[in-house]
Parts: structure tokens; sequence; C-alpha cells
């Protein structure tokens, strides 16, 4: 009997878009000689099963689906949500209460590595290099000079839990950072305000593949704009070069870091690590525990400059989070 594989799509945050295009990947190079693959978009309160554009409910109590009259329990289910619920732990907890595995870290992995601050906080104090940053909570009074004081000019303003560049602006004068952090707080209750780092920004893909631990080829991403903004990432206003143009001992380090964070923070899947090369130190940017899976999206990438082809790529990724 085949393996019952739900691709979980879409989800409650402006990644929607993102998020189906990265389900659409995965469904595609699934194997269905073992699995029978499923699409569920989720959107609020609406779960359902896409089968040739027809709709069918989600029954939540057990993440089921009936379908002429045949009840359906999934097996296994790959998220592919970027942004909550699949993104921030929600997903990741309903699935723990029912006993489902899923491709994705735990929810607690989940939601430490998307709350942007929450996770350069502790990378801090692993030891790990990461810019200044400066952290504000909604309705909290803001105070630009102290900001600048403590971060400096340029400097980027985030919304701590959203990905995919919405939210995030450059700032290069004081007057621009009270529009910039109420851009910010449309996206956001928590902002965290970071100083700017120059250097080669890369990315490195990491899963597991039995008890081995494999950074994918490191990826440089080379905006044509300001920074890797949502048109950088998917409307390719960016060069992105992999392998990247940096020195065997610079791709070591920043492999080898990816890797540590993989396990020190008990991650499952596939990850990716956002780094600033300045000269030989890597410093981390951010940890994306669902990665973007598009034809655009830089995972993809670096595997095909490794050799691995999407099917295998993807059913390792369910053989190592089955269990």
């Amino acid at each position: 009997m085949k393996y019952k594989v739900a691709i979980a799509a879409g989800g409650d945050s402006a990644e929607e878009g993102i998020s189906l295009l990265s389900a659409n990947t995965v469904f595609q190079n699934l194997d269905r000689s073992i699995y029978d693959v499923y699409l569920v978009k989720m959107r609020f309160d609406k779960w359902n099963v896409i089968i040739n554009e027809v709709e069918y409910p989600i029954d939540k109590n057990d993440f089921s689906v009936t379908i002429n009259g045949v009840k359906t329990k999934f097996d296994y289910v790959f998220i592919a949500i970027h942004g909550t619920p699949g993104e921030d732990g929600k997903l990741q907890a309903y699935f723990d209460l029912l006993k489902i595995p899923y491709s994705s870290p735990d929810h607690i992995g989940s939601t430490l590595t998307f709350n942007k601050w929450y996770c350069n906080t502790l990378l801090k104090q692993l030891g790990y290099h990461v810019a200044k940053s400066y952290y504000l909570r909604r309705g909290e009074k803001i105070d630009t000079k102290m900001i600048i004081e403590e971060v400096g000019l340029p400097c980027f303003v985030k919304p701590c839990s959203c990905g995919s560049s919405f939210g995030i602006s450059k700032i290069k004068k004081e007057e621009e950072l009270i529009i910039g952090i109420t851009e910010a707080f449309e996206y956001d209750n928590e902002v965290m305000i970071e100083s700017m780092l120059k250097g080669k920004e890369l990315g490195c893909g990491v899963f597991r593949d039995k008890e081995e631990v494999i950074a994918l080829p490191v990826t440089q991403i080379i905006p044509k704009g300001e920074f890797f903004d949502y048109a950088a990432k998917y409307q390719g206003d960016s060069d992105e070069i992999t392998p990247a143009r940096i020195t065997d001992l610079q791709r070591d380090a920043v492999q080898k870091i990816a890797k540590e964070i993989y396990s020190k923070f008990n991650l499952r899947g596939i990850i990716r690590v956002d780094f600033m090369l300045i000269e030989d130190t890597p410093y981390i940017i951010e940890v994306n525990a669902v990665p973007g899976l598009s034809a655009e999206s830089i995972v993809p990438q670096q595997l095909k400059a490794a050799g691995i082809p999407l099917n295998d790529f993807f059913n390792t990724i369910i053989e190592t989070t089955k269990n």
C-alpha cells in the first residue's frame, strides 16, 4: 500500500503565493510509485484537498478527508507553508498531537528560528557572529536617536516573524526610520532594527540523510537593487551564483556553521541558513526552517549543483523524518 502524503500549502500570511509555488514543486516531484500525493490548501479556517480544481474539506479532528464516501487518513505531511502556521510551529504542534509525522523542524525549532530577534539572540549567546540589533514591540516608545546610536546607519527594519522580505526596508536617514518601522508593524507585532552588514551575501541549505548532516553547495546572492528583497528573491532582480565565488576556506566555514546550527537547534528536514561574509568571517542573517522550493528558490539551485534530483531529495526528506 502506498504512503499517503499530504502537501500543506498556502497559509495565513503574505507568503501564500510563494508557498503554493513551493508546494507545486514538491507535488510534481514526489515519486508516485511510492506515494499517493494530495495537495492540501490551507487559508485561515478553510483547509481543503484540491483534486482537479474540486475542493474536499479536511476534518481537523484527525486531519482526514472524505472523497466520494471514502475516508482517507494521511500517513505524512510535507509542510510547504512559509510564514504562519507552517513555519512558526503551530502546524507542527498540531501534527504532534495527532501523531502524524512531517517534513520540517518540530514546533520548538520552528518557533525559535521563525522569530529573527530570538534566533539571533541565541546565536549570539552561542558565540556566532550576528549584526547589532534593536528590538521593538508594538506600542512601545520609539526613540530614533537611541536606535541609531545602537545600530548605526544605514540599517534595516524587519518584522521579527515574517519571511520573503515582506515589510523589510533599508534606512539611510533618521527621518526614514519611523516610516520603516510603521511599515514593518503592518506585518508583525514585533520589529527588529538591524545594523547593515557589508560583504558577500550567501545561502546554504542543510538536510540530514540517514545519520549524516549534509550541507549543500553555497549560493552567492547579488541583488540588483538595494538588498535581497521580494523582487530579488522571486522576480529575477538578483544574480544567484551556485557554487558561490568564494574561497574553499570560506565555503568550508559557511558550511560548517550551517551544519552546527542544524544540529545544535535540533532541526529536521531541509533548512537554509543565510549569511553575510565579511572578509573571512561569516555573519548569520537568519535561519529558514521552511525554505522556498519554487523553481526560482535557492535550495533547488543548490540541489542541481550537487547533482541531487528533486525526487530523490524529497524521498530522502520523507524517509528521514517519518519516524
